[in-house]
């Protein structure tokens, strides 16, 4: 018995987790088959308090992710496009602060070597191929809370994408930039420019093959807000 409460203490933090990304539909099932394994190995039923245990209101704690430490204060990062009841919600910032905002992000289309070259020498059909994703990137960044569906309409300040032959692996690297005077942060504007501009650059590129890859678009520096600076480790 005692060997049956350690197993219990041990695995029930990772039951709420595998629970907490259960439908409601399938808990009572996932709850009955556990009880059932449990009671097999051990030749009896577990305690009643397992899963009893098993809650709303214990799934909507594991909602909470790490702890952290934010001005001193111990408190919970939650997900914030979630309501109470668990339904996407858009955030309220009308009583954050305004503050400069600005974010890069990067990413990678990996063209191969015979697109490479052909874009390297400005042949490809559809025309110069780094200047377009250029102007698909800046307006794909103004487009974004109408691609996104939660995000907010911001005034944004600044929107800069660069784009670069790189013939160690035969890709185009992309810069994107944003930056603003709000309410909230300006990273999926910057996320956006990049990700646009690549489709673009695949638009422009597809003619010629259809291995191109577009990847390892990521966030890599935000400053700004209540969160304050924050750049990726290399």
């Amino acid at each position: 018995m005692f060997l049956l409460q350690r197993v219990i203490s041990t695995t029930l933090p990772s039951s709420r987790r595998l629970f907490s990304s259960i439908g409601s539909h399938d808990l009572s099932k996932a709850i009955f088959d556990l009880n059932q394994e449990m009671e097999s190995v051990f030749g009896e039923p577990p305690p009643s308090s397992l899963s009893g245990s098993i809650d709303n209101q214990s799934m909507t704690r594991d909602l909470k992710l790490n702890t952290v430490e934010m001005d001193g204060k111990e408190s919970f990062a939650r997900l914030t496009h979630i309501g109470s009841k668990g339904e996407a919600q858009m955030v309220d910032v009308s009583r954050k602060d305004i503050s400069k905002r600005v974010a890069i992000a990067h990413g990678k289309v990996i063209l191969g070597q015979k697109v490479f070259d052909l874009v390297s020498a400005n042949q490809m059909g559809k025309g110069d191929v780094l200047s377009v994703a250029k102007l698909a990137g800046i307006c794909g960044a103004k487009q974004t809370s109408n691609l996104i569906p939660l995000c907010h309409n911001i005034n944004l300040t600044h929107v800069r994408v660069d784009l670069a032959l790189n013939p160690q692996d035969f890709s185009v690297e992309i810069e994107g930039e944003a930056a603003s005077d709000g309410k909230t942060g300006v990273e999926m504007e910057a996320l956006t420019a990049v990700t646009v501009a690549g489709l673009t650059v695949y638009d422009m590129c597809k003619a010629a093959s259809k291995n191109i890859q577009i990847t390892d678009i990521r966030l890599e520096h935000k400053t700004g807000g209540k969160s304050g600076d924050w750049s990726r480790e290399k």
